[in-house]
C-alpha cells in the first residue's frame, strides 16, 4: 500500500510514528487472536458441561462484560497517564486472565472459565480504549480513518489465526465431540463416570492456547516498556467530566455512531459464533463447521485491506451504506435458505462487514474535540457490549428447534439483520450531515 493518499500527499504514517504505529498494530492481532478463537468454545463448552446453548452463550457474556466493565475505567487511567501506560496495564490484565485458564481446568468449573474470560477482557478493553485513538492521533486527521482500517486488518489476521488453532489444534482434539456411524454425539451418551476423564482431557486442550497467548503477551508487556512511545494525549489530572459527556451527546453524529457499534458489535459475535450450529444442523462436526468460520474471517481479513485501499477514491459513510446494504442481503439469504446456499450466505456476510468497526469508529470521532476524544473513544469500545447481550437472546432462539416449521437457526438469523438496517440507515444520516 502506498504511503500517502493521492487526493492531499499527506502520509498515512509519518516516520518518526512508524515503530510505535507497528507496535500498536501488533495489539490489534492480539485482541482479535482472543475474540476468535472464543467463538467456537461456545458450541465446545455446549457439549462438554452439558448446557443449552443459551447457557454456553454465557462464554460471550462474560467475555463482552468485561469490555463494558472496565472501558471507562480504562478512558480515565489513560487521560490521567499515557497511552503507553493503558497499553502495558491493559496487557498485564491479558496476560492474568489467560494464565486463569489453568486453574480453571482444574477444578473443570464452567463458571471459572467464564470469570477467567471476564478477567481477560478487562486487558482487551484497556488495550482497545488505548490503541484505536492512539492509532487515529499518528498522523493526519484526514488519513486517520483510513489509517485506522489497516491497522484493523491485523485485528482480522489475529482472528484468523485464532479460528486456525481452534480448528487445527482444539476442535479436532476434543473426545466429547466424537460422532457414532449414524452422526450422533457419542458423547451424550454416557454416564457420568465415562464422561469425566473425557472432560479432563478436552478442558486441557482447550486451556492450552490461552496459556500459549499469555506468555506471547508477556514477551510483548516487555517489548513495548523497553521502547519509548510519543506523547500525543495531555495529561490532566483533572477532567471536567460532566462537560465532556454534555458535549458528546449533543453530537449527534458521535451519539448514533456508538449506538450502530453497539449493533455491529452484536452482529459480528452472532454471525462468527453461530456458523458453526448453523453447519451443525447441515450434518457437519465441530471441525469442519469451523473451518467455514475461517473462510468468513479470511474474507474479512482480505476486505479490510482493500478498504483502505478504497477508501482513498471512495466517501467512507457512502461506502459503510453500501456494505450494510450487501450484508442485509446476505442475511436475508442465511435464512431463507436452509440448505449450503444458507450457508454460503453466512459466510458472504464476513466479506460486506469488514470495514464496519474501524469506519464507524472513524466517522464517529470525526467532529469530536481533541480532550474528548479519550472518552469519547471509550464509549466506543464500551459499546462491544453489544456481543455480550444479543448472543445469549439468539441461543434461546436457536433452542427452540423449529420455528413455524422452519429451523429455529435460520430464524435467530432475524437478530444481526435487524443490526445490518441499523448500521446502514446510521450510514446514511452520517452522509447526509455531512454534506449539509
Amino acid at each position: 500500500m502506498k504511503n500517502e493518499t493521492k487526493e492531499t500527499g499527506t502520509k498515512l504514517v509519518e516516520r518518526k510514528y512508524l515503530v510505535t504505529f507497528i507496535l500498536i498494530t501488533s495489539l490489534f492481532a492480539l485482541w482479535g487472536f482472543a475474540n476468535d478463537i472464543t467463538n467456537p468454545m461456545v458450541a465446545a463448552f455446549k457439549t462438554l458441561m452439558d448446557i443449552s446453548n443459551a447457557e454456553a452463550a454465557m462464554v460471550q457474556f462474560a467475555f463482552y462484560g468485561g469490555y463494558a466493565t472496565m472501558a471507562i475505567p480504562a478512558a480515565l487511567f489513560i487521560r490521567r497517564h499515557s497511552y503507553k501506560a493503558g497499553v502495558l496495564l491493559g496487557l498485564g490484565l491479558y496476560a492474568v486472565g489467560a494464565f486463569l485458564f489453568i486453574p480453571a481446568a482444574a477444578y473443570q468449573e464452567f463458571s471459572f472459565f467464564c470469570i477467567s474470560l471476564y478477567i481477560l477482557t478487562f486487558g482487551l478493553a484497556f488495550l482497545e480504549t488505548t490503541a484505536n485513538p492512539f492509532i487515529l492521533s499518528l498522523g493526519s486527521k484526514e488519513t486517520s480513518t483510513r489509517r485506522l482500517n489497516f491497522s484493523q486488518a491485523f485485528n482480522s489476521l489475529g482472528s484468523l489465526s485464532g479460528m486456525a488453532v481452534a480448528s487445527i489444534l482444539v476442535l479436532p482434539q476434543l473426545i466429547s465431540d466424537k460422532h457414532d456411524a449414524l452422526g450422533n454425539t457419542i458423547y451424550k451418551g454416557l454416564s457420568a463416570a465415562e464422561k469425566a476423564p473425557i472432560r479432563l482431557h478436552d478442558l486441557a486442550v482447550i486451556r492450552n492456547p490461552y496459556v500459549a497467548i499469555g506468555l506471547v503477551v508477556t514477551v510483548i508487556f516487555i517489548i513495548i516498556a523497553l521502547t519509548h512511545m510519543p506523547q500525543t494525549i495531555q495529561k490532566s489530572e483533572k477532567m471536567d467530566a460532566r462537560q465532556t459527556l454534555k458535549r458528546l451527546w449533543h453530537n449527534k453524529i458521535y451519539r448514533e455512531g456508538v449506538l450502530a457499534q453497539v449493533f455491529y458489535v452484536g452482529a459480528q459475535i452472532m454471525v462468527w459464533t453461530f456458523i458453526i450450529q448453523y453447519a451443525e444442523r447441515l450434518g457437519m462436526d465441530k471441525a469442519t463447521a469451523q473451518n467455514w468460520n475461517i473462510l468468513a474471517m479470511s474474507l474479512a481479513l482480505c476486505g479490510r485491506f482493500l478498504c483502505a485501499f478504497i477508501m482513498k477514491y471512495v466517501n467512507p459513510r457512502r461506502l459503510l451504506a453500501l456494505f450494510g446494504t450487501g450484508a442485509m442481503l446476505c442475511t436475508l439469504g442465511t435464512i431463507v435458505l436452509e440448505g449450503m446456499e444458507g450457508l454460503y450466505c453466512l459466510v458472504a456476510i464476513s466479506a460486506f462487514m469488514s470495514l464496519m468497526f474501524p469506519t464507524i469508529y472513524g466517522i464517529s470521532l470525526e467532529n469530536v474535540e481533541s480532550q474528548d476524544t479519550t472518552l469519547g473513544a471509550a464509549f466506543l469500545v464500551e459499546a462491544i457490549v453489544g456481543g455480550a447481550l444479543m448472543p445469549p437472546l439468539q441461543g434461546l432462539i436457536i433452542d427452540q428447534g423449529t420455528i413455524m416449521g422452519h429451523p429455529a437457526v435460520n430464524i435467530s438469523f432475524c437478530l444481526p439483520l435487524f443490526c445490518f438496517l441499523m448500521i446502514t440507515l446510521f450510514a446514511i444520516r452520517a452522509d447526509r450531515a455531512k454534506r449539509a
